[in-house]
């Protein structure tokens, strides 16, 4: 009997056998030596990789583009997208929640390095779950400097949700990461390679240097990525470093290198991002304001309408034709999902859509069950609301805000919570007066925001995103054993179109619906026949992924 460990070279696959090396075995990898040789799934998975779909499901975070959603769309000839947004945290809940399903059990025991996922599974993991009232153990926060606990749930996390995504077809998945987050991307992003991820798509930020870290990953080099620090000094060191060889467990053969696509919101940094990248960007997802979760502040001075919300111009307009001179393919996102929106981007030139409100609330979507039906109900009304909010992130980035009765969206719900800053995900670095580099965030209480440096006036209107994020697909955290953390969902300002998906009759809908809807009218395009050809294009057809190489005792 045997296990998928995906340790992918170019569409190539180890095989291990599982009564001698698996999660709970003694011996090591290091017993064994591969011998790899072409396969079919070799030619599958670059046929794949070279198929640019149509549709890219937009990566949510944190955990509403999860594995299961990401699975699905993939399934489907388009590219699956898994949030990479605080994986170490949700990867740790679950364990902590007893793995009902045994999925997060099966992504370790794919895992290359046994004993690394045995040190997780030990430290989270809690048989039948903990109870209703007890808190999460706690995860380490990133820092510049991170512990080896939390770089290798970092390793781990991405791993297996990327490995969850890819099972059982032929087709890529992609991941989706934060830039601002820079602390947590050394180790996340090898993760996710470990397991073939086929695309790494980064916004909220200006990524220039993380086509460079996938070219080194691909050999398994050493990498540094240099954090943002709030009045640094010349000459100060700033920079994280990781060298993957330090916890691997047995040598592994070269990385697949996956695309990237970097999320843009103007021509400028489209050009910048293509021009002046340390490695190649395969493509741009250009971003328009009606998006959610975070969007681009105005370009100027910032002014709001009478509703609150901050007003664009035509400075913020995207040329697209421009884009087209560029010369790598683009996909257009925000208020892109509907069938003519994605007729109209393809006759401008774009090479699709990305579309996340639409598969938020899809059956397979991670978001709560109960805030999916809530929101669906208030669309199929003409009720919902969306409101872009200045002031909500600490990062200081507009935040779309659906508006939902009993969640943090309501000013007297988050007005009741107390000011608390635990998980610290869109914290900022900065210099303290030491000269050491310190962590402050817009949302922990004021007196402590200022104290390393904040001021009252930044703090006022912040809201704690990082847990409310978290609540909203099911793990939030409890306090004091009675007080539960509340939600705060986002959407893009089309909520109200999401009926569009629902089949006739029917109260929910699927991924499948959300897909077929949008490529109503939309003819095929060419390599659509040769994925056929090769069997990738059957979303009915599970295909099990071969395993090619050969192993022999030492």
């Amino acid at each position: 009997m045997t296990i998928t460990s995906q340790i992918l070279s170019e569409g190539v696959c180890l095989e291990v056998d599982e009564n001698r090396c698996c999660r709970r075995g003694n011996q090591s990898l290091e017993n064994y030596k591969s011998k790899t040789r072409p396969c079919d799934a070799k030619c599958k998975n670059r046929l794949a990789m070279n198929i640019s779909p149509r549709i890219i499901q937009g990566g949510m975070g944190a955990g509403v583009s999860n594995w299961r959603l990401a699975q699905a769309v993939s399934r489907l000839g388009q590219l699956g997208v898994v949030s990479g947004t605080a994986l170490d945290q949700i990867f740790a809940r679950r364990l902590q929640d007893g793995d009902p399903c045994g999925h997060m059990h099966r992504g370790l025991d794919a895992f290359p390095f046994p004993a690394m996922a045995e040190r997780i599974w030990q430290r989270y993991y809690i048989a039948g779950g903990k109870g209703e009232r007890t808190p999460y153990r706690p995860v380490p926060r990133h820092e510049k400097d991170n512990p080896r606990e939390l770089i290798e749930l970092d390793i781990v996390s991405n791993f297996v949700e990327v490995f969850l995504a890819r099972e059982g077809h032929h087709y890529p998945v992609g991941i989706n990461y934060l830039e601002k987050i820079q602390t947590a991307h050394l180790a996340t992003i090898y993760g996710a390679m470990l397991a073939g991820v086929g695309t790494v798509i980064m916004g909220a930020g200006i990524p220039l240097k993380i086509p460079g870290l996938l070219d080194g990953y691909v050999e398994h080099h050493a990498a540094e990525y240099t954090i943002h620090v709030t009045g640094s000094l010349e000459g100060e060191d700033t920079t994280a470093h990781f060298n993957p060889r330090e916890y691997m467990e047995c040598e592994l053969g070269p990385l697949t290198r996956p695309n990237f696509f970097a999320i843009v919101s103007s021509n400028t940094l489209a050009t910048t991002m293509v021009k002046k990248a340390n490695g190649r960007v395969d493509g741009l997802v250009v971003e328009m304001k009606t998006a959610g979760g975070h969007n681009a502040p105005p370009r100027g001075k910032i002014q709001l309408s009478d509703a609150g919300e901050p007003i664009y111009g035509e400075r913020d307009a995207i040329d697209i034709a421009k884009l087209c001179e560029l010369g790598v393919p683009f996909w257009l996102a925000g208020g892109y999902g509907h069938p003519e929106k994605l007729r109209e981007a393809l006759a401008q030139g774009a090479a699709g859509v990305q579309v996340g409100t639409a598969f938020e609330f899809s059956e397979e979507s991670g978001l709560r069950e109960d805030y999916k039906h809530a929101l669906l109900q208030k669309a199929m009304a003409g009720e919902a609301m969306v409101f872009t909010d200045p002031l909500a992130s600490p990062t200081r980035f507009p935040f779309k805000v659906a508006r939902l009765e009993g969640t943090g969206s309501e000013p007297d719900v988050y007005a009741a919570r107390p000011r608390i800053c635990d998980l610290g995900f869109l914290h900022e670095p900065y210099r303290t007066p030491e000269g050491t580099i310190g962590y402050r965030c817009a949302a922990e209480p004021a007196s402590v925001y200022v104290a390393k440096g904040g001021s009252v006036e930044d703090a006022a209107g912040r809201k704690c995103l990082c847990n409310a994020l978290l609540a909203n697909i099911g793990y939030p955290q409890v306090r004091n054993g009675s007080r539960t953390e509340q939600g705060i969902v986002t959407a893009g300002d089309d909520l109200c179109s999401i009926p569009l998906f629902l089949p006739a009759g029917q109260s929910t809908y699927s991924a499948a619906d959300v897909v077929a809807k949008l490529l109503e009218g939309v003819p095929a395009i060419r390599s659509d026949a040769a994925a056929e050809k090769h069997g990738l294009s059957d979303p009915s057809r599970s295909i099990e992924v071969p395993m090619c190489p050969e192993f022999e005792t030492a």
